[in-house]
């Protein structure tokens, strides 16, 4: 029985952990190192880190913060903020990440998507793909922290950023990030059937149930969020928790591989 990676996105902000809604109001709720060492005990699938003000900063993502974190995580994790040349993935990985995600130079510069997946192996280059929807219904692909809107339309470029090279493709809904009503089903679906990679759900899980919603209807191979692993009950109390291994199997269940 094929089970889907479930998996906590920490984002950070000055080195810290943080919580946005709709990419908006980051919210400061507690120490990353800290966090990781939850998780361990928890017995998360993989982790990913995004610094959010990486890109609008011009600079890389902390070689240090996630040496530290390389230190601590006893599951694989990813880690992503203003990548923009190959060097600086070859120091994140050799500091212990096992993937890099990119966003924004994925639009700049898409043949570095291409140059990456060359020289690093495409498992290890994922592409974060921030996408919004406007008062006509119409969806487009931002970049920087979702503040620059590229026009970009998001099926064709999630296949575009399939063929450069891209190992799998992190699918996030600004409108329900933070919202915890549930993922974009209808957004998620559309790309997991045009692309041949793993596609990662992101963007608005608030229970179990939207995790299974997310794999059922949406089709993701794999499932992200971030309230719903740092938060707690309807006040959001800071928690951070991760769902039972057995728990995980019964959501799951009936859904083969073939």
């Amino acid at each position: 029985m094929f089970i889907p990676r479930i998996i906590p996105v920490l984002l950070l902000k000055d080195n810290g952990l943080v919580k946005t809604f709709k990419f908006k109001s980051p919210k400061y709720i507690g120490d990353p190192i800290n966090a990781v060492r939850i998780f361990n005990d928890l017995k998360a699938d993989e982790l990913v880190f995004l610094d959010i003000t990486a890109s609008k900063e011009e600079r890389c993502i902390s070689k240090e913060l996630v040496k530290d974190l390389g230190d601590e995580a006893f599951m694989p994790f990813a880690v992503g903020g203003g990548i923009t040349e190959l060097d600086q993935i070859a120091k994140l990985l050799r500091a212990g990440a096992e993937k890099v995600v990119l966003n924004t130079i994925s639009c700049i510069k898409p043949n570095f998507v291409k140059e990456a997946a060359e020289n690093f192996g495409n498992q290890s280059i994922a592409i974060s793909i921030d996408i919004k929807k406007n008062i006509f219904n119409n969806r487009t692909v931002w970049i920087k922290d979702g503040t620059v809107n590229t026009r970009l339309e998001p099926l064709n470029y999630a296949k575009n950023m399939s063929q450069l090279g891209a190992g799998e493709l992190i699918i996030n809904s600004i409108n329900h990030d933070g919202v915890m009503e549930g993922y974009d089903i209808d957004l998620i679906s559309s790309i997991s059937k045009v692309v041949p990679i793993p596609v990662v759900a992101c963007g608005g899980a608030g229970s179990i149930n939207d995790l299974k919603k997310g794999y059922f209807d949406g089709n993701a191979n794999a499932l992200a969020a971030g309230s719903i692993f740092v938060y707690h009950g309807r006040r959001k109390a800071v928690l951070i928790n991760y769902p039972d291994k057995c728990d995980i199997l019964k959501i799951f269940k009936g859904k083969s591989n073939d």
